[in-house]
C-alpha cells in the first residue's frame, strides 16, 4: 500500500499541490503515531521526502487541484489500518499472554507432575521403608518367638528330665524299700522259724524238773477232781430216776441243772488234764515255756503260777 503512494507523489503535477496540502491539513487534524504506521511505509515516505525536500515549492506548483488519487491513503483507511494493527497487536498480545499462561500452566503442570512424582517416589520410599521395617519386625518377632519356643522346649525338656529323675528316684526308693521289707520279712521268718524251734529253758534243767513236778502234781489233782465230779454226776442221775415218780415240788428239774453244771466242770477238767499231758511232753523235749503266738519265752513266774500255760501275758491280753 505504501509503494503506490510514493509513485503518485513523484509523478503528480504542480497544480495538484493545493489538494495535497488540504489533505495534509486533514491528516494533521488526527495525527497518526509512529507505532500505528507500518515501518516500511514510514521508511519509504521518509526517503522520498528527503529526496524531494529541497524542491518543495516546485512540487506544490506542479500538483493539480484535483481530487486525491485513489492510491493515496485516506484517513479512514489509515484508521482502519491503525485499528487492524492495534487489533493485531492486541491479538498478538493476547496470544503471547495465552502462550505465556499456557507455558505457566505447563510449567505448573510439570511442577505438579514433578512434585507428584517426587511425592510418589517419597511414598514408595516410605512404603519400602515401612515394608522393610515390618519385615525386620516380623523377622525379629519370628526370632523372638523361635527363642521363646526353644526356651519353652528346653524348659519342658528340663521339666521332663526332672520328672524322670524323680520317677527314677521314687522307683529306686520303692525298690530299696521293698528290698528292705523283703529282707525284714525274711529275717522275721528266719527268727520266727528259729523261735518255733527254740528251747527257751533247755539250758536250765533244774527249772524244767521243777515244772515237771508241778505239772505231775496238777495232773493228779485234776484227775481226782474229774473222778469226784463223775461220781457226783452219777449219784445225781440215780436220784433223778428215783424222783421221777414223786416230783410234786419240781426238785427233779433243779437236780438236772446241777448235774449239767457238774458235767461241764468235769469236761473242763479233762481238757486241762490233756493240756497238762502236752505240757509234760514239751518239758521232756525242752520246748515248754515258749509262747505259741509270738514264740517268745514265757516268764518263769507265769509258768510256775499257772499250770499249764502256753501263751505269754502280752499275747494272752490280745487274744
Amino acid at each position: 500500500m505504501s509503494t503506490p503512494a510514493k509513485k503518485s507523489v513523484a509523478k503528480a503535477p504542480a497544480k495538484k499541490v493545493v489538494a495535497t496540502s488540504s489533505a495534509k491539513k486533514a491528516v494533521t487534524k488526527k495525527p497518526i503515531t509512529k507505532k500505528a504506521v507500518a515501518p516500511t511505509a514510514v521508511k519509504a515516505v521518509s526517503k522520498k521526502a528527503v529526496a524531494t525536500a529541497t524542491p518543495a515549492k516546485k512540487a506544490v506548483a506542479k500538483v493539480p487541484a484535483k481530487t486525491p488519487s485513489k492510491s493515496t491513503p485516506t484517513v479512514s483507511s489509515l484508521q482502519k489500518e491503525k485499528e487492524a494493527k492495534a487489533k493485531a497487536a492486541e491479538k498478538l498480545k493476547l496470544q503471547k499472554e495465552k502462550e505465556a499462561k499456557a507455558r505457566a500452566l505447563q510449567k505448573e503442570k510439570e511442577a505438579k507432575a514433578k512434585a507428584a512424582e517426587k511425592l510418589k517416589l517419597q511414598k514408595e520410599k516410605e512404603a519400602k521403608a515401612r515394608a522393610l521395617q515390618k519385615e525386620k519386625e516380623a523377622k525379629a518377632k519370628a526370632a523372638e518367638k523361635a527363642r521363646a519356643l526353644e526356651a519353652k522346649a528346653k524348659e519342658k525338656a528340663a521339666l521332663e528330665a526332672r520328672k524322670q529323675r524323680e520317677i527314677d528316684r521314687l522307683e529306686a526308693e520303692e525298690k530299696r524299700r521293698l528290698e528292705r521289707r523283703e529282707a525284714e520279712e525274711r529275717r522275721r521268718a528266719e527268727e520266727l522259724e528259729a523261735k518255733k524251734n527254740s528251747k527257751p529253758y533247755a539250758n536250765d534243767p533244774e527249772f524244767l524238773k521243777l515244772l515237771e513236778g508241778l505239772l505231775l502234781e496238777a495232773r493228779e489233782h485234776t484227775r481226782a477232781q474229774i473222778a469226784v465230779s463223775d461220781d457226783e454226776a452219777n449219784e445225781m442221775l440215780v436220784d433223778r430216776e428215783r424222783l421221777e415218780y414223786d416230783d410234786e415240788d419240781g426238785s427233779s428239774v433243779a437236780s438236772d441243772i446241777q448235774r449239767d453244771q457238774i458235767k461241764e466242770f468235769a469236761t473242763a477238767l479233762r481238757l486241762k488234764a490233756d493240756e497238762i499231758d502236752v505240757a509234760l511232753a514239751r518239758v521232756k523235749d525242752g520246748t515248754y515255756g515258749r509262747c505259741d503266738e509270738c514264740f517268745e519265752p514265757i516268764s518263769k513266774a507265769r509258768l510256775e503260777f499257772q499250770l499249764p500255760v502256753f501263751t505269754c501275758v502280752t499275747c494272752r491280753a490280745t487274744v
